[in-house]
């Protein structure tokens, strides 16, 4: 399977088919969700992941005050989610880029742009999804500013992306934007 973060898109005419391509495409999303619901139970909550996270911070940083670790690893918990959610949205970024590939767009940039588009939306409705369930547990708190910071993860992947991967190639004399598929 060709990398679809640099290809054009006319190096997607040998598209395979059947259900070993969507198990490719696909599977790294649903693996990427399926961790996001196990971390969204109570296992997973700020009492349980400070039991272990805080000897491990004051073993390879010293010891550190009770109000100092609360503020740390409430930022180590939302850096999680940043940097999770990055990760669902790039793997719904890589699925939608194959997916739509195979349907063919006007421009490589509207495919692009629907494509990232489509990751940075699956990422919000998981994000959503995972906060109302949430919201059903005792030893978890539930917060639309969650998703959001999830969303927000999600849209700098799709961004860096879009930076590394394509915007790079124009700044080196590639053009793509009035290109067909």
């Amino acid at each position: 399977m060709r990398s679809v973060f640099s290809a054009e898109l006319e190096s997607f005419n040998e598209i395979e088919s059947g259900w070993r391509w969507w198990v490719k495409v696909w599977l790294p999303a649903v693996l990427a969700v399926l961790v996001i619901a196990i971390e969204s139970t109570g296992t997973f909550s700020a009492e349980n992941t400070s039991g272990w996270l805080r000897p491990l911070y004051e073993k390879l940083f010293g010891a550190i005050s009770d109000p100092g670790w609360e503020l740390l690893h409430h930022y180590i918990r939302k850096t999680g989610h940043f940097v999770g959610y990055g990760a669902v949205g790039f793997t719904f970024l890589r699925a939608w880029l194959h997916t739509l590939a195979r349907r063919g767009v006007a421009t490589l940039l509207a495919w692009r742009v629907k494509c990232t588009a489509l990751a940075i939306l699956s990422t919000l409705l998981v994000a959503s999804c995972d906060e109302f369930h949430q919201h059903f547990l005792p030893s978890r708190t539930s917060s639309p500013l969650d998703v959001l910071l999830d969303t927000a993860g999600a849209c700098t992947m799709c961004m860096g992306v879009w930076l590394l991967c394509w915007l790079g190639r124009q700044a080196c004399g590639n053009t793509w934007e009035g290109q067909a598929p």
